[in-house]
């Protein structure tokens, strides 16, 4: 069964918010299994070797191009052509807060045991957003 996972590297991150690409750019990935997913993060992607899986799960037939044309109808993709860096990174993202947000609001709003206050999201936050938009 094939894993979808979101990873973050906390060099690209620096680099991206540098480059004015901001702070919330994240990996989304297809592999075989578990294993394989981990074993591509510690090899790395745009030169960086300080990826951690921040977010997996278990899908079944889904292809790595099928996840980041459904996560690319939401979230704007990084052109690894335009920035040499990526060095032909496919699946690296830049996510808006403001995206993620609006959904975990809309969750909180739909299950009526959770009052609606300010949300504070992070990564794993995001990672389930993009995991969830990526799967069909």
């Amino acid at each position: 069964m094939a894993v979808v996972y979101v990873a973050r590297s906390a060099a690209l991150t620096k680099w991206a918010s540098d480059v004015g690409l901001g702070k919330h750019t994240f990996k989304l990935g297809v592999a075989a299994d578990k294993e394989a997913a981990r074993a591509a993060a510690e090899a790395g992607w745009a030169g960086e070797t300080d990826w951690k899986i921040l977010h997996s799960q278990e899908v079944e037939g889904l292809s790595e191009e099928d996840a980041l044309a459904r996560l690319g109808r939401r979230e704007k993709a990084v052109d690894p052509a335009y920035y040499p860096r990526l060095k032909g990174a496919a699946g690296v993202y830049r996510i808006s807060l403001a995206n993620v947000q609006n959904s975990l609001l809309v969750a909180r709003a739909m299950a009526s045991d959770e009052p609606l206050t300010e949300i504070k999201v992070k990564p794993k936050d995001i990672a389930e957003y993009m995991i969830r938009n990526a799967v069909p």
